[in-house]
């Protein structure tokens, strides 16, 4: 279904006493660090300050980056993860992971961050009361690339998935390498052999696991009552292209819980449906609504490996579906606990189900109220959504690429106004939903027609013609 050429941008809807109001920060593609306020007014813009994510710290601090890799030597590979202050003044950096001397550029040094990274003091990046992330000393988790060859795997040159921990002078304390637990994630044999064929491909290498997110478990209910897979320590991470969900021992490094590649395992799996090319899994911290569970951006769109099929002539990429859920999860009964997809939007599903699908990036956060803050990120739309689906706050953003002509978001935080003691609090002025059917642009004429014509023999529209839509379950 295609969107409207006509739509506005910034806040459209605001619930001042619903929401949980602060400063939200997001990276404006291709033009920098972005922190809005609740009426989508920009409060500070940091020039070409990239981030894959941009985070918030206590205090004015920002996280990001400074530059990429050429995309033909390294996909997604960023130079450097830095933390400035409020006016751009670097004061933390790390880059010494890798000496890298790609053609016809200069050797450097780089960090090859790619998609997320924790500082100490929080688990998840996001705000949690109580739990800060540390500005001027800390450990920091950081997801990374190397490249190596895996033979069980591919004949192929891996751009395999690294978590590494570097200390506050940037020295590497502790390194997990994703290729080397191929055995743990539980591949079918015809999802190995297409994962042989064709493991997702890029200039660089095989992109076959594709992690987007990484976060530590952080205290929670679970290792409370004795459940050893869900130390605080632990990682949690998810694999974009193998539709893997997956928790790590930070001792051992092994797999200790798993959801996916294979969602008809038990009746419980086959009551989630197979999750696809999902993002931002984490644990939701101790201290806010549903902490314990786990919170996914449920993408759908095209991911996988399995036998070829109709979607597929090698495997890859082999499940579909054409629109997103967030989904939160019991992880110890995999039970549903909450979700937001189009049917709780009110769309008729499956006929709308495309006004909430983000194929790619996006993201979930959990708010100290109970809310949720999804970033549908494809079409660079910022949702704040109640526990009962009501939808309190949206901004689209109007920040388009060049080298990418489109507007997304990868991912968006929102942190309470102290967070930046450098501003005084801004002004909250509510925005009502407007009704579309009346809403209409200067010279557009209105709805009531100027002749109506009465048809003898015709009835209400649904009425004694056997009209339904399917309501999704």
């Amino acid at each position: 279904m295609g969107h409207p050429s006509v739509h506005p941008t910034g806040v459209t809807i605001y619930n001042p006493e619903k929401c949980f109001n602060g400063y939200t920060i997001f990276p404006a593609n291709e033009h920098g660090a972005t922190l809005i306020d609740m009426n989508g007014g920009v409060v500070s813009f940091w020039k070409d300050f990239q981030g894959f994510p941009n985070k918030l710290l206590k205090g004015g601090y920002i996280m990001g980056s400074l530059g990429e890799r050429n995309v033909l030597c390294g996909y997604q590979d960023q130079i450097d993860l830095v933390q400035i202050d409020w006016d751009g003044n670097i004061v933390w950096k790390f880059d010494k992971h890798e000496f890298i001397e790609d053609p016809d550029e200069e050797p450097q040094w780089m960090a090859r961050q790619h998609h997320d990274y924790q500082r100490e003091g929080n688990p998840v990046g996001y705000y949690v009361p109580g739990m800060e992330c540390k500005v001027d000393s800390g450990n920091t988790l950081i997801l990374t690339h190397r490249n190596c060859y895996n033979k069980k795997m591919t004949d192929k040159k891996l751009h395999d998935d690294t978590i590494i921990e570097v200390d506050w002078e940037g020295n590497i304390v502790w390194e997990w390498k994703c290729h080397e637990h191929f055995d743990e994630y539980g591949f079918t044999n015809g999802a190995k052999n297409a994962l042989y064929r064709d493991p997702n491909m890029t200039p660089a290498g095989a992109d076959w696991m594709h992690i987007n997110s990484i976060s530590v478990l952080g205290p929670n209910r679970w290792y409370d009552a004795g459940d050893e897979r869900f130390h605080p320590d632990n990682i949690i991470f998810d694999g974009r292209e193998t539709n893997i969900l997956a928790i790590i021992s930070k001792e051992t490094g092994k797999i200790v819980w798993k959801l996916g590649p294979n969602y008809d395992e038990n009746e419980a799996t086959k009551k989630i449906g197979v999750i696809i090319g999902q993002h931002h899994v984490h644990m939701i911290p101790q201290g806010l609504p549903g902490e314990g569970n786990i919170l996914i951006f449920d993408n759908g769109g095209w991911a996988g490996y399995d036998n070829p099929n109709q979607f597929s002539s090698t495997g890859n990429k082999a499940v579909r579906r054409d629109f997103s859920r967030v989904l939160e999860i019991d992880p110890t009964t995999m039970e549903i606990v909450w979700q937001f997809s189009p049917a709780e939007m009110g769309h008729g599903m499956p006929f709308h189900a495309s006004h909430f699908y983000s194929p790619f990036i996006s993201s979930a956060q959990r708010l100290p109220n109970g809310n949720t803050l999804i970033t549908e990120g494809s079409d660079g739309r910022l949702l704040e959504v109640t526990s009962e689906h009501e939808l309190v706050w949206e901004y689209i953003s109007p920040y388009w690429g060049k080298q990418m002509p489109i507007n997304m978001i990868y991912r968006a935080y929102r942190y309470p106004y102290d967070y930046v003691p450098q501003l005084e609090k801004p002004e909250e002025v509510a925005i009502e939903r407007m009704d579309n059917t009346t809403f209409k642009l200067p010279g557009a004429k209105g709805n009531e027609p100027q002749r109506v014509i009465e048809v003898a023999g015709t009835k209400g529209y649904g009425e004694s013609v056997g009209f339904c839509v399917q309501k999704d379950e």
